[in-house]
C-alpha cells in the first residue's frame, strides 16, 4: 500500500478544523463561505464572511473575532507562521475579490466606497519582526489589541500574530487557533468557561473532531501528540458524562457523526467537493472502521471508490 500523502499529515486536518471552527462561530452573525474560489487560476479563500446585521450579543461574546466580523472579511488562518509568499498569495486573493466587486458594481451601475471593500485578516500563530517590518505594518492600540498589525490603508490587510495577543477573554476565540503553549492555554481557558456557554460546546466539539482526525495519522509529530494528550481528558469526560446519563445510543450516534464528518472531509480533500455519486458511498464507508476507510479514501481513485462502494 502507498504512503498517506504528507499534505494530509501536516496541513489538511488543521485547515479543515480552522474553517469549520470559524464557520460555526461566525454563522449566527452573517453569511460564511469556506473554500470560496476566485480568479481563473482557481485560488481558494479559506473563509469569506459578510455580516447580515448590526452589533449583536453574539459579536460581543466573540470578542476580537466578533470585532473582525463587524465588516466583510476574508479570513486566512495558518497552522504554521505565514511566510512572505503566503501573505502575498492571500493579498492576491483579496485583489481578485476587489476586481469581482468592482465588475459587479459596474454592471449594477453602482459605486463602491473603499470602506465597503472587505478586509483581509491573516491569522498566523506567530509572526517575526522581519515579516512585520517587511510589510510595513503598524498597530492601532486605540482601537485594537496588541498583536493586530495593519498594512497600509488601501491594502486593507491585517496580520494577527496570535502569540502576541493578550491572555484575556476577548482574544480567546482567536487564540484557540494558535499552536503550542498559546493554544494549550486557550484550551485551558475554554474548558474553564461555564458548561452552559454555547460557544464553549461548539469549540470543544470541533477540537475533539480534530483530535480524532489527528489520531488517524500514522506519523504525527510531537506537537500533534501534545494536542491529542491535552484533549484526551476532555474527550474522556464527555464519554463519562454521556454514560452517566445513560446516553449510550447518543454516544454511538456521536461517533457515527464524527466518522461521517471525517469521511466527508477526506472526500473533499481528495476530490474538491461532494457530488451525488460521492455522497452515495458515505453510508457504505461508515460500516468500516477509521483504520479501514482512511487509507482507501487517500489511495483509491474516484472510479475505484465508486466501483467498490456503489
Amino acid at each position: 500500500m502507498g504512503k498517506v500523502p504528507k499534505l494530509f499529515h501536516t496541513r489538511f486536518p488543521y485547515d479543515q478544523f480552522a474553517k469549520d471552527y470559524l464557520q460555526e462561530l461566525l454563522q449566527p452573525l452573517g453569511k460564511v463561505e469556506t473554500s470560496r474560489k476566485v480568479s481563473a487560476e482557481i485560488r481558494e479563500i479559506d473563509v469569506y464572511f459578510a455580516p447580515i446585521s448590526p452589533a449583536t450579543t453574539d459579536k460581543i461574546q466573540l470578542g476580537l473575532l466578533g470585532k473582525i466580523a463587524y465588516a466583510p472579511a476574508l479570513i486566512e488562518p495558518f497552522r504554521n507562521a505565514a511566510t512572505i509568499a503566503e501573505i502575498r498569495s492571500c493579498m492576491n486573493k483579496l485583489f481578485d475579490i476587489f476586481a469581482e466587486i468592482k465588475r459587479q458594481a459596474k454592471v449594477d451601475n453602482n459605486r463602491v466606497a473603499e470602506s465597503e471593500l472587505p478586509r483581509l485578516w491573516i491569522l498566523s500563530p506567530t509572526a517575526s519582526e522581519s515579516i512585520l517590518e517587511g510589510f510595513r505594518t503598524s498597530g492601532d492600540l486605540d482601537n485594537w489589541e496588541v498583536g493586530v498589525h495593519f498594512l497600509g490603508n488601501y491594502l486593507r490587510t491585517a496580520i494577527v500574530a496570535i502569540h502576541q495577543l493578550p491572555r484575556i477573554e476577548e482574544t480567546l476565540w482567536l487564540r484557540i487557533l494558535g499552536k503550542g503553549r498559546v493554544q494549550q492555554q486557550a484550551i485551558d481557558e475554554l474548558e474553564a468557561l461555564s458548561p452552559e456557554n454555547p460557544l464553549r460546546a461548539k469549540a470543544i466539539d470541533l477540537l475533539l473532531s480534530l483530535k480524532m482526525t489527528l489520531e488517524l495519522n500514522q506519523n504525527i509529530d510531537a506537537e500533534d501528540r501534545d494536542l491529542i494528550m491535552r484533549l484526551s481528558p476532555i474527550y474522556e469526560q464527555k464519554l463519562a458524562e454521556a454514560k452517566q446519563e445513560g446516553l449510550q445510543e447518543g454516544i454511538h450516534e456521536g461517533i457515527q457523526a464524527e466518522r461521517r464528518k471525517q469521511i466527508d472531509n477526506l472526500l473533499r480533500f481528495r476530490f474538491g467537493s461532494l457530488d451525488t455519486q460521492l455522497t452515495g458511498i458515505v453510508e457504505p464507508l461508515l460500516a468500516l472502521s477509521p483504520e479501514e476507510f482512511t487509507p482507501l479514501l487517500l489511495q483509491l481513485s474516484r472510479e475505484e471508490l465508486l466501483d467498490r462502494f456503489l
